[in-house]
């Protein structure tokens, strides 16, 4: 069993900002530390010391502490009345001009983006529409470019809408059309460290504030902020808000929906 001292912790987390530029101390520590210490005893080290070398020295368990760390959960439709609301109250006026430029932020395995061009089929060619997907963690990311899904995790997706934008590729897994697949452009970002040097009509960030502290909470909403064009929107996920938006340029539209103002 390993016994695990507040000492250790912080070193690990050192050691994989050192080796990855991943800082978890901008993650809330008790989720964090639960989470790598279950991994650490799963795969059977007695010390993170311990599993740190291993970790260095095996890049598979390097991407699996890193997927762990990053908490890659996604689907399809999330909160679906949110969705509703994007298409028939936030689209139509960010659409005047006949395109869209949208960030899916921390994207995870692509349920989000693909979501969103889903919407878009409905309203708009969505060859007009340009979708860049970003992540921090290579494996997730290099599932989101396949499109490819298992069934399970198309029940979320309208019957009408999975038989027309759905292939099978055997009998358990479904690819994306390839004329969405073709709309996004998927890129490795850190959220929390790196720059954006383009500017959005629309933002999708859901679901991954709520594993932030206050203080990187506060930084990711600069950032989203000076993402996004004047009028531009910031769609959050159905646990997460703003306190005092207008201290970041943000006015709340509807629930979980922010407006840049300037």
């Amino acid at each position: 069993m390993m016994v695990v001292l507040t000492f250790d912790f912080e070193w690990f987390l050192e050691q994989i900002r050192t080796a990855t530029g991943l800082d978890l101390t901008l993650y809330k520590r008790p989720q964090m530390e639960r989470r790598l210490a279950a991994l650490c005893a799963k795969r059977g080290f007695p010390s993170y010391a311990a599993y740190m070398q291993a970790a260095l020295e095996r890049p598979e368990l390097m991407a699996e502490l890193l997927d762990r760390a990053t908490i890659n959960v996604s689907e399809f439709y999330r909160n679906p009345n949110r969705w509703e609301t994007l298409k028939t109250d936030i689209l139509p006026k960010l659409l005047q001009d006949g395109e869209l430029h949208a960030w899916s932020a921390a994207c995870s395995t692509g349920e989000e983006p693909y979501t969103l061009l889903l919407l878009l089929t409905d309203i708009m060619s969505v060859e007009r529409a340009h979708v860049l997907a970003t992540d921090i963690d290579d494996r997730a990311l290099h599932s989101a470019r396949s499109g490819v899904y298992a069934s399970d995790a198309l029940i979320p997706v309208p019957a009408l809408t999975r038989s027309r934008y759905f292939h099978p590729v055997d009998a358990q897994h479904w690819k994306i059309d390839a004329r969405l697949q073709e709309r996004v452009t998927w890129t490795r970002h850190n959220l929390l460290s790196d720059p954006c040097d383009q500017t959005f009509d629309l933002i999708v960030c859901r679901n991954v504030l709520i594993y932030f502290t206050e203080a990187a909470k506060s930084t990711v909403f600069r950032k989203l902020g000076s993402a996004l064009r004047p009028r531009g929107v910031l769609f959050l996920g159905a646990t997460e808000q703003i306190p005092r938006p207008a201290t970041y340029g943000f006015t709340q539209i509807a629930p979980f929906f922010y407006r840049r103002d300037r």
